[in-house]
Order: C-alpha cells, then structure tokens, then sequence
C-alpha cells in the first residue's frame, strides 16, 4: 500500500494511495479527522456506484463531514476503468463473488492494511456504498463477516443475486432471490427507483423471514419484522423502516423511502445521485453500526 499525497478537506486530511493485490491495483482516498487518533473509533468503507467515483460519493454522503464530528476513518476505495467501463464494481461475477480472490480480496486487503496501520478496533470495520456499490458491500459482509462488523446497502442488490450481466440487468429490473444475512445490514432503498427495483431491498433479506428459529420460535418459522415504523423527513419524503431483532440471524433495518428515486437518501446536491429530502442514510448508517459493533 502506497500513499501518494494528501490534503486538507473538512478539517482532517484526506491521503491519496493504491493497492496491489498480486496483479490488480486500485486506487483510494482515505479520510483521516484531526482528532485524537488515540481515540479514534471506526473505519467505515465507501464503495461507490457506476458513472459515480469516490469523489462525488464522499460528497454526496458527507461521510467526512460525520467522520470530523465522530473521529473516524472512511476509506474509498475507487475501481478502475480498466476492471470495468463505467466504473462499476462486478458485484455480478462470480469471479468477484468469493472469499480471497477479485474485487472483493482487494477490497479486503486495503481495508485490513488500514485497520491496522491505525490500529482500529477489529469490532468497529463497517463497510457501506450505493447501487453496484451497495451490492459489492453485500459481496463484503458475506465473503468476510469476520472483518467487517456490519453492512450497509444503499440502492443496491443482495449478494448472489446475478451471476452475469444479463441476469444482473434482470435482477435491477424486478429483483432476485439471493442468500444473505452473515453480519448486521441496514439497507436503504427508494420505492421509485427507476434503475435498482425496490424489490431487491425486500428480497435481499428474505432470508431472514425464513431464518429458522427466532429466539423463542420453531424452527423454520417466519420472522417479521418486530417493528414497523412510519415517518416523514422534515419537509421532505415519508420513509417506513422495518427494525428485525436479531434471534438466530443477523439484526436488519429496511428503510424503504417512498417517491424517491435512485438517489442517496438525505444526501448533498455536492455530489451525484442524491435526495435531500429523504431520512438521512449516513447519519442512520452510523448509528446502526455504532449499534451493532463487536
């Protein structure tokens, strides 16, 4: 791991480095706060969607401007156009759906390089992004439950859901079945997103309904949601949160975000692919990781 400069952003410093993984190299933008590193809590990493980069992703999120105030790490990894065209990560190969190889051993292996050169916590590694972004952070939690401590998926697919593109254009279009549920996930999803069907934020943690035995249930029984909650942004979209308890599975929160697109809920207008006038996902990502930290 390299790093080949930096600059002052929001306060701390933002260092500009790469990655090799044997033949494979991405680059990346680490956020640093000024505060006490002694003290510092977290490394939360940010997967980005297609046509978007790190860049607009971190603005749009304000992730740094909530590292600043809560004094830890971001990291944004970036793909490469080489890997992909549009700068997507390949969520839907099967190449980069496994545990020590592709995207997600780069991924990895830069998340884990920075983890310990500031020395952070191993319960508090959280990874989170936004569309393909969103699906490559669900590829995360299940290849390496044992580095990240919880997920978030944002606009995104469940893991396994396509295993080529053209099952993964099927998949954004009406949803898919997949598997899932090996560390916490909280996901995020507009009920009029034109590019990512709302219905993969509900089948991506349909394994949880079918999740076995809840903590006082037969097994193979249903497990709903444990709480059903109605809300509006202020002055902005109506949101319903779903809250699962974790009995024998992972906790989950389902933010469905209604009348609102392909876009990051409460995010900034500095950045792409956001709304403003939805529930503030960063803010609430942060706060179910806190949540679920080990």
């Amino acid at each position: 791991m390299t790093v080949a400069e930096t600059s002052k952003v929001a306060g701390g410093v933002t260092l500009v480095g790469s990655y090799n993984s044997g033949a494979e190299k991405r680059s990346y933008k680490l956020y640093v706060p000024q505060g006490d590193r002694e003290r510092r809590t977290a490394l939360v990493v940010m997967l980005h969607g297609c046509m978007q980069g790190r860049d607009a992703f971190a603005a749009g999120t304000r992730m740094n401007e909530i590292a600043e105030r809560e004094n830890f790490l971001v990291l944004y990894p970036a793909q490469s156009v080489y890997a992909h065209k549009l700068g997507c990560w390949n969520w839907q190969d099967p190449h980069h759906q496994e545990k020590g190889r592709g995207e997600p051993a780069i991924i990895a292996g830069v998340t884990q390089a920075v983890a310990e050169d500031y020395e952070i916590d191993p319960g508090c590694v959280y990874v989170a992004g936004m569309s393909a972004g969103g699906a490559m952070a669900g590829v995360m939690g299940e290849t390496y439950p044992d580095l990240y401590a919880a997920v978030g998926v944002h606009s995104g697919l469940g893991y396994k859901a396509a295993h080529s593109f053209y099952s993964s254009v099927t998949a954004m279009r009406a949803g898919a079945l997949v598997s899932g549920g090996a560390v916490p996930t909280i996901v995020f999803h507009g009920d009029a997103d034109a590019t990512v069907n709302v219905a993969n934020s509900d089948r991506a943690h349909e394994w949880l309904d079918r999740a076995g035995e809840h903590a006082d249930g037969p097994e193979g029984a249903r497990i709903g949601p444990t709480e059903v909650i109605q809300g509006r942004a202020s002055g902005g979209h109506r949101y319903t949160r779903y809250v699962y308890a974790g009995g024998s599975g992972a906790a989950v929160e389902r933010w469905v975000v209604h009348r609102m697109g392909h876009a990051w809920s409460g995010g900034s207008a500095m950045g792409t692919y956001t709304d403003a006038r939805g529930p503030d996902a960063s803010e609430e990502m942060i706060r179910f990781f806190r949540e679920n930290s080990r």
